[in-house]
């Protein structure tokens, strides 16, 4: 077995023509060693390898043309006298084209003088009189000087400062090191090489950098070149492998073994108002049998809006008390917890569990209070938000813990509050929840350290929510609607979003539109619920909204989860340009839990961006959270849905998960192979393509 070590990572200071002022400005592009250079590809390509004939050149085309200059003129343009341009007027023979230059000096002016030989690069576009290019590429052509490129020119990712000359005088260097040596290693085993027909790394890195004449450019520009697509399989590899130890080193620990008897969760499920669907006894069964494991459970259920996930928390949570032990369920923000806290609180009441949460909010002996209960074990359910991982919480005798919206929290996360509930040599259950739908090959890649279940049913009687788009000059409209819709004995939601980034000019919003509405229609009952209400306040007016004592309930976003209220029929969403699609889709999910016809208004305000009106567009098209999941992922990127696009996971320099998407299963198997037969090169290839990020999958 071949003696392998970590690709060589030399400074960008060690090229030719990088100093220190250079290299800053690299950095910003995330270039900092030859290495990053490598893996910093072009993202299109022009050909510079042949010459084209002027006279055959067309409005669109980008073409080398080589000529002589019949005459050079310096002239104004039509807007004015004080803006000059250089023009320049060259023949090969087969036609003319004009040069124009807006930014040009005396020395160029000079150099373009009649008689000179000069071959040009740029995009062709039709001019007054003849063919014509703006600002060309130019070099002047000597009879020694004739020499084309022999490969594809690249086009790289820049920013301010950093020129393409300088990137690709780089690059080239940088391939030259993989033509000299052994400079990147290969990782992959050959009898996966040769298996699924792949490149060597080298290869495939020095031919996108430079790619012959005869190369596909379609293939390359959309990703799909056997070249690109070698390197996207090796990273979503380490992307894999990287979870995968996390699981691996989980799967060494013991966790708590919890037995019981399922008596408190059958009588729980039999006082239930409604029956639980298929899916829920499915996901159900399959998180009691992990939780009566050796080893801990780590499971990651999705499911829409309105399937049920809280149930099934709180069900996998009796489990364990019933056993003696504690549960947590943590939430990413106040509202969701403090939602939660009254679902658990009237669920579990009368079967005589003690219901704690714990927020930020929560201070002085209020909070002393509630951690005494943590400590003693008294509190049996814990609820909260981030606060759950500060160091004065400690827990009894902590079993499981339930993740909700597992997107807002980063892997670090979550490891930090399973640390909390290790007891000896015992390691705590994670269940992990999110309402927000993600395409099976996005969850496959994300949470590879996680078993995976869906609730894909919704309960009986759900209607489908008809979507209407429309701009808030229809107000007028929109509010007649509401005045029918009230007659007809439904209740309505109108919910004002977030307007500026602050929580006060929100809820003054809402505060506004309350008053606009009583006054509008003073028939109806109309209430307010805002994050800045007392929490005394906003309970009771939501429970008289549920008791259908309020006909319009006037809402900021705080009724995005955990508001069931079946008589509600009608949502009317303001600015619904400004929530992505995940959010609407929450909100859109408080209707259409009766068997009514249920609609959704999203009022918009002129002018609509091209991305808000594609982002309505989906809502009014689509009703599954699994369709509105993958059109996001299409819109923003995987880093943006799983909303890591700050903390630098799942962030991917080359692979692209709906493009790649048919690679997973080979991954994974590769990946397996890998920890199997090859697992010294394992952290090789993580590093190679995480670098620091896969400190997550240092674990324990």
């Amino acid at each position: 077995m071949s003696n392998f070590s970590a690709d060589k990572i030399s400074s960008v200071l060690s090229l030719k023509g990088v100093g220190p002022r250079v290299a800053e400005k690299l950095s910003k592009l995330g270039i900092e060693t030859i290495h990053d250079v490598l893996f910093h590809l072009p993202y299109r390509y022009e050909d510079r390898t042949k010459i084209v004939a002027i006279g055959a050149l067309r409005p669109g085309m980008s073409a080398v043309v080589e000529g002589y200059v019949e005459y050079t003129e310096v002239a104004f343009t039509r807007k004015g006298k004080n803006r000059r341009m250089l023009l320049c007027h060259l023949s090969d023979g087969t036609g003319s084209l004009l040069m124009r230059f807006f930014h040009f000096n005396k020395q160029q002016q000079e150099r373009l003088s009649k008689g000179v030989r000069l071959r040009c690069y740029g995009d062709v576009r039709f001019g007054s009189t003849s063919v014509e290019i703006i600002h060309p590429e130019t070099q002047i052509i000597s009879d020694l000087e004739t020499q084309l490129e022999d490969s594809l020119t690249p086009l790289y990712p820049s920013s301010e400062g950093v020129h393409q000359s300088l990137l690709r005088k780089i690059s080239l260097q940088a391939v030259n090191f993989l033509e000299a040596g052994n400079y990147l290693q290969e990782l992959l085993p050959d009898n996966i090489l040769e298996k699924y027909k792949m490149p060597l790394l080298s290869d495939a890195i020095r031919y996108l950098h430079r790619p012959p004449p005869e190369a596909d450019q379609s293939s390359l520009a959309s990703g799909q070149h056997p070249a690109m697509q070698r390197l996207a399989f090796e990273e979503l590899l380490a992307q894999h492998l990287s979870l995968l130890l996390i699981r691996n080193q989980v799967n060494k620990q013991n966790s708590i073994v919890i037995h019981s008897e399922n008596k408190i969760i059958s009588d729980f499920i039999d006082c239930l108002p409604y029956r639980l669907t298929d899916a829920q006894h499915r996901v159900i069964d399959i998180i009691l049998k992990d939780l009566e494991n050796t080893k801990p459970m780590m499971r990651l259920v999705q499911g829409d809006v309105g399937s049920g996930k809280t149930v099934v928390a709180a069900i996998s949570c009796l489990k364990a008390i019933e056993a003696g032990y504690q549960a947590v369920m943590m939430a990413p923000t106040e509202i969701l917890a403090e939602q939660h806290y009254q679902s658990f609180t009237s669920w579990f009441q009368s079967l005589g569990i003690n219901v704690v949460w714990l927020s930020g909010k929560i201070k002085g002996k209020a909070r002393e209070h509630v951690l005494e209960q943590i400590d003693s074990g008294q509190a049996k359910m814990v609820i909260g938000t981030h606060a759950l991982f500060q160091k004065d919480v400690n827990f009894k005798s902590l079993a499981l813990i339930v993740i909700d919206e597992q997107h807002r929290f980063g892997v670090h996360q979550r490891l930090a509050l399973r640390e909390k509930g290790v007891q000896g040599k015992n390691t705590p259950h994670q269940l992990i929840m999110t309402a927000t739908p993600i395409p099976r090959s996005l969850a496959m890649t994300a949470y590879a350290d996680l078993d995976y279940s869906v609730i894909d049913e919704l309960p009986p009687g759900r209607t489908v929510i008809k979507t209407a788009v429309l701009s808030d000059d229809k107000r007028a409209e929109v509010i007649e609607s509401v005045r029918k819709s009230s007659k007809d004995g439904n209740q309505i939601y109108w919910v004002c979003t977030l307007i500026e980034e602050s929580e006060a000019i929100q809820c003054q919003a809402a505060e506004d539109a309350c008053v606009l509405l009583q006054a509008l229609l003073p028939e109806l009952k109309v209430g307010l619920v805002h994050g800045r209400m007392h929490v005394k306040d906003k309970q009771q007016t939501m429970q008289l909204f549920k008791e259908g004592a309020i006909d319009l309930l006037v809402a900021t976003t705080v009724i995005e989860v955990g508001l069931d209220v079946p008589n509600a029929t009608l949502m009317i969403i303001e600015n619904a340009e400004r929530l992505g699609l995940a959010q609407l889709h929450q909100l859109r999910g408080r209707v259409g839990r009766g068997s009514d016809a249920s609609h959704c208004l999203l009022m918009y305000k002129k002018p609509l961006g091209e991305q808000a009106k594609q982002r309505l567009s989906i809502m009014r098209e689509y009703n599954s959270g699994f369709d509105i999941a993958r059109k996001d992922l299409e819109l923003r990127g995987p880093g943006e849905v799983l909303g890591t696009r700050q903390t630098g996971e799942m962030e991917f320099r080359i692979a692209d998960i709906l493009r790649d998407e048919y690679m997973i299963d080979d991954v994974k198997k590769v990946a397996m192979e890998m920890l199997s037969n090859h697992s010294e090169r394992v952290p090789l290839i993580i590093r190679r393509w995480l670098g620091k990020s896969d400190k997550y999958g240092e674990v324990g």
